[in-house]
């Protein structure tokens, strides 16, 4: 059986390390490339690293976040933000990026997830998508969660896959930053219906909560900030609990 893996997000402002609520209220939760290096020591499987402003200036700041990163850590790490064209990808990956993470640009133009599956493989390409359930159905919004679509969570995940996406990373806003848990029916359908791995995203407070999303939600990894950033679940912690409840872990 394939291990789950537990992925600290790292959102990136200015070349900070910050965490909000529902997307918004953002404070200041340290250097990226410091919080970096101690996950990998801690034993986190993956990180991500999502630019959430992504301003050309952004970019730049994010291409030498990137070089220092590569240099400090021996784990898989995903970047993400302001990704739309191969270029910025081959950018990205020579700068030590193992995967990248696409959002808005793939719903604005699909063929890119095409193109990036073509030229660097399914394996580094990951999808994200941040939905919201409003009446019951679940809707994928864009640009940090600040333009709402009319795109189903489902189908749009269901066509990525078919384009070449290689993981979804998958978002409630409805649950984001709540430390309620995670989104686990949606979590599960999604695991149900696609071949490819499911991370869950938006949520997380307790080890529980962990837990559920791995049996309820059928997840492949489970992403988290806050509880991470201020030290309330300690990574080793974290998984020798998953372990004693035969959750396959790597530790």
């Amino acid at each position: 059986m394939l291990t789950k893996r537990i992925i600290p997000c790292l959102d990136i402002k200015n070349g900070r390390t910050v965490k909000g609520v529902n997307f918004v209220n953002l404070i200041d939760a340290g250097d990226p490339v410091v919080l970096a290096k101690q996950y990998a020591d801690l034993g986190a499987d993956e990180l991500v690293f999502l630019d959430i402003s992504a301003t050309l200036e952004g970019r730049k700041t994010m291409r030498e976040m990137v070089l220092k990163v590569a240099e400090q850590v021996n784990i898989p790490f995903t970047v993400g933000g302001g990704i739309s064209s191969v270029e910025d990808v081959d950018v990205l990956l020579n700068c030590g990026a193992d995967k990248v993470s696409i959002n808005s640009s793939a719903v604005k133009r699909p063929d890119l997830v095409n193109e990036l599956a073509d030229k660097f493989g399914s394996q580094c390409v990951v999808v994200a998508i941040d939905a919201k359930q409003i009446e019951g159905e679940w809707f994928v919004h864009l640009a940090g969660g600040t333009i709402p679509t009319e795109l189903n969570l489902f189908d749009w995940a269901k066509e990525v896959e078919k384009r070449g996406a290689g993981e979804i990373l998958f978002t409630s806003m409805n649950n984001d930053g709540t430390k309620a848990g995670f989104a686990n029916e949606a979590l599960a359908k999604l695991s149900t219906e696609l071949n490819i791995p499911i991370i869950a995203s938006g949520g997380a407070g307790t080890v529980q909560h962990f837990i559920d999303t791995f049996v309820e939600g059928k997840s492949d990894a489970a992403l988290a900030a806050s509880v991470f950033h201020f030290g309330e679940i300690p990574i080793l912690e974290l998984k020798q609990e998953l372990k004693e409840h035969n959750i396959p872990v790597r530790i």
